[in-house]
């Protein structure tokens, strides 16, 4: 998967016309100037490994005012001054009805397809509401180079800048500061991220109990059932009377909302430190936000669960805020399944919660130990951990020499317990 920046194309790259505080494309080559300092940007971000993706909407063709050629000859010289990959353009009118018209993202979907590109780990600069809620859409990061225009933003952006060139240096910094976060082995008792044991096993949650490092526990219904648990809410209740003074989170299982609020509320009255876990959305995809706004909004400690795009950590983070202490739980192990590297998801996730101090980020569903040191340099609040992973604390730095031995010695003892032969002759 390859990076991008998607890029709107007037007051972006080239000089919009400004009439009476509102922005208009150029009329004719004539009136097409590139912005300074634009080609040195593009130039850069293109040295840096990014995709250039021009976006625009040129609905004059569409009204009749405009010819599509004249839009066609300001897009090829913009190519040739430009180091640009592509330029997609949407000539559509609202009235058309069509999915490329920004504000939605189907110019960058398009583009994504065809580019392999990661929406995720890409960028949308524009100076309009509708380039920014287009990139949201997308699940990009957004920059709006502020023109002064006169209209209300309808989408907030994650950062503000005046120029191409100031946008070029913003997520450069980003790139510098995510090389910077290298993390390092270190003890336990000096890892900030808080350690929560993830499981279903009675006995293994009481074994992860008595460790003091080991600041709560989560669950949820499909370790309950590999675990072998037949009745949920007597298996919970047995948990919490042993584990009373640690963070629990255990998950609503319906898939209605109005039953799913029902069941938060029992689950909720189990005990004080207990967070309902609810699912992002339904098995319909339909997004669970006004369930989590209006519980977390009446006092219920709320995990949402399944999370896997910045887009659903956006939007939860707006209906947690000013709730009910919670925790958003991305699931940072299955990004990593899909090819993705979830460090800067998770980086990116922990800025969409600054607005919202009663959220805690947990990095969910990790696969390795080093995991956890990840967690902690970004400085993620919460990493679940099963008990399978937690052992391999015991190897924390250990000689690999010494380690490379013992694993030669594994295979071999364990050839001879199986009685192997390979007859020679």
């Amino acid at each position: 998967m390859r990076r991008a920046v998607f890029l709107d194309r007037d007051g972006v790259l080239n000089r919009a016309i400004v009439v009476q505080n509102k922005p208009y494309p150029p009329a004719n080559l004539a009136e097409f100037e590139v912005l300074p300092g634009a080609i040195e940007a593009c130039a850069e971000l293109r040295q840096a490994g990014f995709l250039l993706i021009v976006v625009t909407n040129q609905p004059d063709v569409a009204r009749g005012t405009q010819r599509r050629e004249v839009v066609e000859a300001i897009n090829q010289t913009l190519l040739s001054n430009a180091p640009i990959d592509e330029i997609k353009v949407c000539y559509h009118d609202d009235g058309d009805q069509c999915t490329c018209r920004k504000p939605l993202p189907g110019l960058l979907i398009e583009a994504a397809k065809d580019w392999q590109i990661d929406l995720s780990s890409s960028f949308m600069i524009g100076d309009r509401w509708k380039d920014i809620e287009s990139g949201r859409r997308a699940g990009c990061k957004t920059i709006l180079v502020d023109g002064n225009y006169e209209e209300m933003l309808e989408s907030t952006p994650d950062h503000r800048v005046h120029s191409l060139a100031e946008a070029r240096d913003w997520i450069m910094n980003r790139l510098s500061t995510s090389k910077q976060k290298e993390f390092k082995v270190k003890p336990v008792s000096d890892l900030r991220v808080k350690i929560f044991a993830d499981g279903a096993d009675k006995a293994g949650m009481l074994e992860m109990y008595s460790k003091s490092f080991i600041k709560g526990f989560t669950t949820n219904p499909t370790l309950m059932r590999k675990a072998g648990v037949n009745n949920y809410v007597e298996f919970a209740l047995e948990i919490l009377r042993a584990i009373p003074d640690r963070p629990i989170s255990f998950e609503v299982f319906s898939d209605e909302f109005a039953e799913m609020e029902s069941q938060a509320r029992v689950i909720s009255s189990w005990g004080p430190n207990v967070y309902v876990k609810i699912p992002v959305s339904n098995t319909r995809h339909q997004p669970s936000y006004d369930l989590v706004h209006r519980l977390s909004h009446t006092g219920i400690q709320i995990n949402v669960t399944a999370v896997m795009t910045l887009e659903q950590v956006h939007e939860v983070a707006a209906a947690v805020k000013g709730g009910a202490p919670s925790c958003v739980s991305v699931f940072a192990g299955r990004i990593a399944d899909t090819g993705r590297d979830p460090l800067p998801i998770m980086t990116d996730a922990l800025d969409l919660l600054k607005d919202s101090p009663e959220a805690e980020l947990i990095w969910a569903s990790p696969r390795e130990l080093i995991n956890i040191f990840q967690a902690d340099a970004i400085g993620c609040h919460i990493i679940t951990v099963t008990n399978d992973v937690l052992k391999k604390l015991q190897f924390i730095g250990k000689d690999l020499k010494d380690f490379s031995l013992e694993t030669v010695k594994m295979f071999r003892r364990d050839a001879m317990l199986a009685g192997y032969r390979i007859k020679i002759e």
